[in-house]
């Protein structure tokens, strides 16, 4: 398998405070604001992302929270092998709160429309929004786009997007995965 990186350390570094400050610009001081990281993946972008608005931009009492969709999915019964579930960790109200929902790479569309069900436990917000690390925009099913990105590629399907996180897989970087 053929492996290409399209982000490395830096990059990924650049990118996730630019993703920070855009966060900033649209929340403020996220009084009203909640972030809640998709499981599996997409926990280690919002902990990182949190990490960087408290540490580095001084923002206090970020609502951050862990949404696991497994059950929510529409291929959770038409899988050969039973589907392990994650934790959720929601300790807050999500309702009349701005929640951002955050997942590492946006492709099908169909992990946040099992996101947007699974969050109808939790109350109803103000308005959601999407932050990505990765949108594969041609590759939608349903018609779904982030309201922040951080790269967006044009891969076809047989190829995929894997992220590597520090916390998780040594080291940050994005690559770009085919059977070429």
């Amino acid at each position: 398998m053929a492996k290409k990186t399209l982000l490395n350390e830096k990059d990924i570094h650049i990118i996730l405070h630019r993703l920070a400050c855009q966060l900033i610009e649209n929340h403020n001081d996220f009084k009203n604001t909640v972030i809640i990281g998709l499981q599996p993946r997409g926990i280690f972008l919002a902990n990182r992302l949190t990490q960087i608005l408290q540490e580095d931009y001084k923002v206090r009492d970020i609502k951050l929270g862990h949404l696991d969709i497994t059950f929510y999915r529409d291929d959770f019964r038409r899988r050969d092998e039973p589907l392990e579930a994650s934790s959720t960790d929601i300790d807050f109200i999500i309702e009349n709160q701005h929640v951002v929902l955050i997942d590492d790479v946006l492709y099908s569309g169909r992990s946040v429309r099992s996101a947007l069900t699974a969050l109808q436990s939790y109350g109803r917000p103000t308005s959601v929004e999407l932050l990505v690390l990765i949108d594969r925009r041609f590759s939608r099913h349903l018609p779904i786009q982030p309201n922040y990105r951080g790269r967006q590629v044009d891969v076809i399907n047989s190829e995929k997007v894997k992220v590597s996180w520090r916390e998780n897989d040594k080291k940050d970087a994005v690559f770009i995965l085919s059977n070429a």
